[in-house]
């Protein structure tokens, strides 16, 4: 979790910003989303599971065939357990564009909606432009406010831990051998997941991080 390679101005300003974003209060109007990927290696069974008596778990030959990989998106609201995936081929700046749509689509009647994300290269503007035009992409964009993590600080975005459920829950030590299947139970587990509103309880705030690693922020901040 503390993997903190320098506790400069930058990082402190960045974490400071999204645990501030996490204290917000429950809003429909300015709803607060956590986005990640998660890479899903693609294994087919070579031969069927040998069926057990009911209530056993099916034996499994340890031979399967490599199906190349997909990606799954992954985005929670915290708070409300409102959860969204989407399996797909690969982790683009489109498919990015893509999902944002869907998430944005969801809070149509929202004034502005926070985005937890980390830096990766295809969580930008740039990418809902190229994908969508200028115009739409901005459009787009701007129904966001971003909040980005601090570089090697993934452990500050809430979606690790959905990832963290999606992987136990719907994975698990299961075999995906398609993108079709895969998207299946990547729904599956959705809906699963949004019928019983799951939420996260985060519980690390601005005053245990400056508690915890001892800094300080001056009046004028935050």
């Amino acid at each position: 979790m503390w993997c903190i390679p320098q506790l400069d101005e930058e990082y402190i300003e960045k974490m400071e910003d999204v645990l501030a974003t996490y204290e917000k209060p429950l809003s429909v109007q300015e709803p607060v989303v956590c986005l990640d990927e998660k890479p899903v290696t693609l294994h087919q069974e070579v031969r069927e599971p040998i069926p057990m008596q009911p209530g056993q778990v099916a034996r499994r030959d340890y031979e399967y065939k490599r199906c190349g990989t997909a990606n799954v998106f992954c985005a929670v609201e915290p708070r409300a357990g409102v959860h969204f995936t989407r399996a797909t081929p690969n982790r683009t700046a489109s498919q990015f564009a893509d999902f944002l749509q869907s998430i944005a689509g969801h809070y149509a009647e929202a004034e502005t909606i926070h985005l937890v994300m980390d830096n990766l290269n295809t969580h930008t503007r740039k990418a809902v432009v190229e994908r969508l035009g200028v115009q739409e992409g901005a459009a787009l964009w701007a129904r966001f406010t971003v909040h980005y993590t601090p570089k090697h600080a993934s452990w500050l975005n809430q979606a690790e831990i959905e990832i963290s459920m999606f992987a136990r829950q719907c994975l698990g030590s299961r075999r995906m051998e398609d993108l079709e299947f895969l998207a299946q139970e990547a729904h599956a587990w959705k809906q699963r997941v949004n019928q019983d509103r799951v939420t996260i309880d985060w519980t690390f705030d601005r005053k245990k991080a400056r508690r915890k690693l001892r800094y300080k922020i001056k009046r004028s901040q935050y």
